[in-house]
């Protein structure tokens, strides 16, 4: 069976400024853009808010989008026109006014999967979905080749084989080719709840493996800034 193809990872990060703005973007999510995304042959989107933010100043949606290409993230645009149903579920979002804009801003990073997990992967967890944690993660390195260094890490050294052994559920590991806090990676991974994460990570780091990997004088320095972003998925999220 030949191996699966890596997919590029768009991870949409919506800011707003008042929570009417929040909820017309998280209604246009919900009823136009995922579904869209559902018939141009995205099955896995995630939709995420952050846990622990104080939202009086600082409103954000997370939205994960998988694609199979680079070509199919180039003409995602133009099928997103063309769909009638998409255009008219939307219409308060697409045609918002120029001084009511739906959101401050939105900022994407793209990343490629890697060659451990090439596919997006929804987690196998059977508690409820307000109860979970996702835990985003962000590993900036001081250089790309240390960058390179990190990701053979993950791959070659037997980092994501670890995080799978111990059951972390992750949704996704990649490269991030344009964003901007490059040269890093960024991963996902998910929990039923918050003392589950702090289980999982406390039985990371006594891990024998850990040690011996972490240890490796080939693999030191190759990161120097993590950023952790918890957060809970939307009930209507594929994740």
């Amino acid at each position: 069976m030949a191996a699966a193809a890596r997919q590029y990872i768009e991870i949409r990060v919506y800011h707003f400024s008042t929570m009417q703005q929040l909820a017309g973007a998280d209604s246009f999510l919900k009823e136009a853009l995922v579904p869209a995304l559902h018939q141009a042959g995205i099955g896995k989107v995630g939709v995420f808010t952050p846990i622990g933010v104080d939202t009086a100043t600082d409103k954000k949606l997370y939205v994960l989008i998988p694609y199979k290409s680079l070509k199919q993230f180039e003409e995602l645009p133009a099928k997103l026109q063309k769909n009638k149903a998409f255009q008219q579920a939307g219409s308060a979002y697409i045609n918002a006014a120029y001084n009511a804009g739906p959101y401050t801003r939105y900022e994407t990073i793209l990343l490629y999967a890697f060659e451990d997990m090439p596919e997006v992967k929804a987690p196998s967890l059977t508690g409820e979905k307000k109860s979970r944690v996702y835990e985003l993660r962000s590993y900036e390195s001081s250089t790309e080749k240390l960058h390179r260094n990190k990701v053979e890490m993950f791959n070659k050294g037997g980092e994501v084989g670890l995080f799978e052994r111990l059951g972390f559920n992750a949704v996704f590991y990649g490269a991030v080719v344009a964003g901007n806090r490059m040269p890093n990676l960024m991963y996902m991974t998910s929990f039923e709840n918050k003392a589950a994460r702090d289980e999982h990570w406390k039985a990371f780091g006594s891990d024998p493996f850990w040690k011996t990997l972490s240890a490796k004088p080939e693999y030191k320095n190759n990161v120097s800034k993590i950023d952790i972003t918890f957060l809970t998925p939307a009930e209507y999220s594929d994740l």
